[in-house]
Formats: structure tokens, C-alpha cells, sequence
């Protein structure tokens, strides 16, 4: 009995010092312990999750079998060690068959300490031994595997089929007896000692991704790599890794990077400092690296941005609100769901139907320059946003003004445009028969409208016909031609 407690001991001192502490625990109250075994997978290994669709996904790691056990006090001269073993994706079936070969170790190794070789086999021979080999299938929880059979009477059953293809009575029970002894026959052979961790009504999924996550993240910050930014060497666990082109810089380096990027508002600039690459940080490396303050301004940029590039939304123009507002297409009128004011898609005041828009020369012009400035894809997206009725009537008006600008001047009266064909500077309206100069645009008297061409004091003295070719036989206007 003494050999056999000391070379217990032996083997679970041998064991602590083998394995660290997340691979090895040795139990307090007995001869005992738990070991988390966790498979060499071959590279580009696959699981297949099998459900309504199947989808495919690449992983490093699955995870681990447990195996529990307990030295009996005549281990290892007599007895095996009690065992279970345990396991989140493997079935049953393939569990038992592990445990029916660690008795066959037992039997090949009897009065030998037993566990580490237990251990190898387990690590290195799991897969081959049960046929595993990407990709791996592995069923959905939430239903039954081959489904619900419905329950019928057998006697119902008989006497309602009728026909060539249909079956008596003694054949159902005898197909019933078959399944019945199948089953039995199943179930005898799995082992009890075999446990599945997993509720078979809970999708298997996010837990194998996120322990393939977790297993990813501790290998990476256990290697050491230099930053190529300030070409330090850093352990993983100070560093960043980029998800989609796996470049890696320090954090140091990054966080600078990041808050001078979120302070000047390049929110979308967050992409990875190597040449070329479009890779760029997702929100969750983001928020590790940088203050909450920023963060926070971060994800309304981010937000505000991706709202921004959507073609039926805008923002209300009132100061103190500024909440975006979906428009129906072909429309101009936003109604904000927060204030409830109605206004204008394209010139962000009170919306007035079918009038056109109050807006300057200036910013129509803007919207014409920019309208005929933009690529295919971004006047689409204008017209999508404003109407395409809408910016063609722009475009056109913003011409028409630009052409007024150019060739009429207003009348000082009545401000109707006026534009000059010929003739003197002396200028009659249209609208009110307002008399003015079209050098200065001041008003002139209705009894002598020329007199501010020959007053010496006047800016406009003696220039009645400056700017004009005059030619010899022509007869210039009457007062009431011009």
C-alpha cells in the first residue's frame, strides 16, 4: 500500500511539473485531479455547423476534452484509476469509444502508473482514432436529430392503409420490435463514463468560435514582434493586430495614431499604417486603445458618417436638434421625429410645397458645381437625396441667374432685370418706366433724364454713350425707344 501512495504521488508531482496550471489540476480533498486536453488541429481546419444552412469556418482551436479522475488506494498495482471524460463538441458515441481505449491502455500497461501515457494518447492520437478530419459536421442545437417520430397506433394505423404499398399489423410491430432492440443495442453501447457538456438544444456555435478567439489572443500575446513604427520589440500582449491583413504594431504607437485621428474627426482613417493596406481597426480594438471621452466622440463620427452615405437620410436643420430624418424618395419634405418640423430637403428651411427654394445665388451655385463636378455614381446618390427634378431645376435656374448676373443689371426702382441690346447709357424700365443710368444705376429725373450726363459733378459726366459704337449714319434711339 505504501509503494502504491508513493507512486501516486510520483506521478501527480510529475504531472504539475509537466503541465501548467490551466492543462493540470491536482484535486485538494483526494488522489485526484482534471486535465483540459486540447487537440492539435492540422492547419485550415473547417467546421461545418449543420442546421437550416450550412456555413463554414476556419479554426485553430477546439475546445478541450476533460478528463477527471481518481487514484483508488491499490492504483497501480491493482486498480485503474476512475476516470470520466467530458467534452463540449464530441457525441457520446465517439467519447465512448475513447474511454473503451483507455481501459485497453490499462489492460497493455496493468500495475504501471498509466496516466501520462492516458494523456499522450488523448492529445495525439484523438483524431486519428475517430476518423476526425476537416471539415468537421457538427449539428445545431434547438432540434431533434432525424426529428420528432409521431406516435400512432398501430392499430389505427393497419386499418387505415390501404392498397399494394400498404403494411399489415404483425409487419409494423415487427418493424417497431427491430427499432426498439436497434435503440437498446445503442445505448449499451455508449459509455457511461462519457459526459456531454453540451445542451443539445443550444446552439454549439458561438462557443466553439469564441474559445477558438480566446485560444488565438493568449498564442499571439506570448510571441514577441517588432512594431514598424517605432521598430521596437514588443510581446504580443502590448501590441495590435490588425483582423483582416494581421499587421501588427505596438499599442504605444496605435493610440497615438488613433487620438489624433478621432480629434481631427478622420474616424473612417483608422486603417492600418502599412502602404497600401485598407485594413482598418474595428470599434472594440478601438475602444481598448483610447479614453471613453473619445471613444464616444468616435462612434457619433462613425455613425454620423454612415448616415451620411445613405441616400434617404437627413438631418433636421434646427440647431438645437440636428436628429437624422429618413425622406420618402422623390420628395423634398423631411419631417423630424423629435421636433416635428417640416422642411425642405434642398435648402433646410420651413418646407414650402411646390414654391422654389429661398436660397442664394451662392449656395445654388454650390449645388450646380457640385452636381456637375460629381462622378455617375455620386450625382445618382444627389439625385436619389434631393430628386432629380429637383436638382435638374437647380442646375437650370442656377444658369438662368448666372446668366442674369452677366448680361442685366436691376432696375434701382423696382429691381426687375434689364438687359441693355443697344442704344445709350440712358435706360428706361420695363416694369415701372423707371428712367436710370446704366453706368452708376442711379435714378434720373423724369423731366430732364439727361441732365446727368451733362452735370459736371455727376460720376457719369459726359458718358452718355461711353461703352457704344457710334457710327456716323446711324440715328440713335428716341427717349421713348430706349
Amino acid at each position: 500500500m505504501s509503494e502504491d501512495k508513493e507512486a501516486q504521488e510520483d506521478e501527480l508531482l510529475a504531472l504539475a511539473s509537466i503541465y501548467d496550471e490551466d492543462e493540470f489540476h491536482r484535486a485538494e480533498s483526494a488522489q485526484g485531479g482534471e486535465m483540459q486536453l486540447c487537440l492539435e488541429l492540422p492547419p485550415d481546419f473547417k467546421i461545418i455547423v449543420k442546421g437550416d444552412t450550412k456555413t463554414e469556418y476556419n479554426v485553430s482551436f477546439l475546445p478541450p476534452l476533460v478528463l477527471n479522475f481518481e487514484l483508488p488506494a491499490d492504483y497501480p498495482s491493482t486498480s485503474s484509476p476512475s476516470f470520466t471524460l467530458s467534452s463540449k463538441w464530441m457525441t457520446k458515441a465517439q467519447m465512448s469509444t475513447l474511454c473503451r481505449r483507455l481501459d485497453e491502455l490499462w489492460e497493455e500497461n496493468q500495475s504501471s502508473v498509466v496516466l501520462f501515457t492516458w494523456i499522450q494518447f488523448l492529445k495525439e492520437e484523438t483524431l486519428d482514432i475517430l476518423g476526425i478530419m476537416s471539415p468537421l459536421e457538427i449539428n445545431r442545437g434547438g432540434s431533434k436529430a432525424g426529428g420528432e417520430r409521431k406516435k400512432t397506433d398501430p392499430a389505427v394505423t393497419g386499418s387505415s392503409l390501404t392498397g399494394s404499398h400498404s403494411k399489415s399489423m404483425e409487419e409494423q410491430i415487427v418493424e417497431e420490435k427491430k427499432k426498439k432492440s436497434e435503440m437498446q443495442l445503442m445505448s449499451s453501447q455508449l459509455d457511461p463514463r462519457a459526459v456531454l457538456l453540451r445542451d443539445p438544444h443550444v446552439d454549439p456555435l458561438p462557443q466553439l468560435l469564441d474559445f477558438d478567439e480566446g485560444q488565438r489572443q493568449r498564442v499571439f500575446d506570448s510571441k514577441v514582434f517588432c512594431c514598424g513604427i517605432c521598430f521596437v520589440e514588443k510581446l504580443g500582449s502590448s501590441c495590435l493586430c490588425f483582423k483582416e491583413c494581421q499587421h501588427v504594431y505596438c499599442k504605444a504607437c496605435m493610440t497615438e495614431y488613433f487620438q489624433i485621428q478621432i480629434r481631427d474627426g478622420n474616424v473612417q482613417c483608422l486603417n492600418c499604417p502599412e502602404p497600401k493596406c485598407t485594413s482598418v481597426a474595428t470599434p472594440l480594438q478601438v475602444k481598448e486603445l483610447v479614453n471613453d471621452e473619445l471613444f464616444a466622440r468616435y462612434d457619433r463620427l462613425l455613425l454620423q458618417s454612415s448616415l451620411d452615405l445613405m441616400a434617404d437620410v437627413v438631418y433636421c436643420p434646427r440647431l438645437t436638434c440636428g436628429t437624422p430624418v429618413m425622406v420618402e424618395p422623390d420628395t423634398t419634405m423631411g419631417i423630424c421625429a423629435a421636433c416635428q418640423y417640416a422642411f425642405c430637403t434642398l435648402c433646410k428651411l420651413g418646407y414650402h410645397g411646390v414654391s422654389p427654394c429661398k436660397i442664394s445665388a451662392d449656395e445654388l451655385r454650390h449645388l450646380r458645381d457640385d452636381y456637375l463636378s460629381a462622378t455617375a455614381q455620386e450625382q445618382k446618390f444627389m439625385e436619389q437625396r434631393f430628386g432629380k427634378r429637383v436638382i435638374q431645376k437647380a442646375v437650370e435656374e442656377s444658369f438662368s441667374r448666372d446668366w442674369l448676373e452677366e448680361n442685366c443689371k436691376s432696375c434701382p426702382r423696382c429691381g426687375t432685370n434689364i438687359q441693355k441690346v443697344d442704344g445709350c447709357n440712358k435706360m428706361t424700365c420695363t416694369t415701372c418706366k423707371q428712367y436710370f443710368c446704366w453706368l452708376c444705376l442711379g435714378a434720373l429725373s423724369k423731366v430732364n433724364p439727361y441732365g446727368h450726363f451733362n452735370d459736371s459733378r455727376s460720376p457719369c459726366y459726359n458718358q452718355l454713350f461711353q461703352g457704344v459704337d457710334v457710327d456716323d449714319d446711324d440715328d440713335f434711339l428716341s427717349d421713348e425707344d430706349d
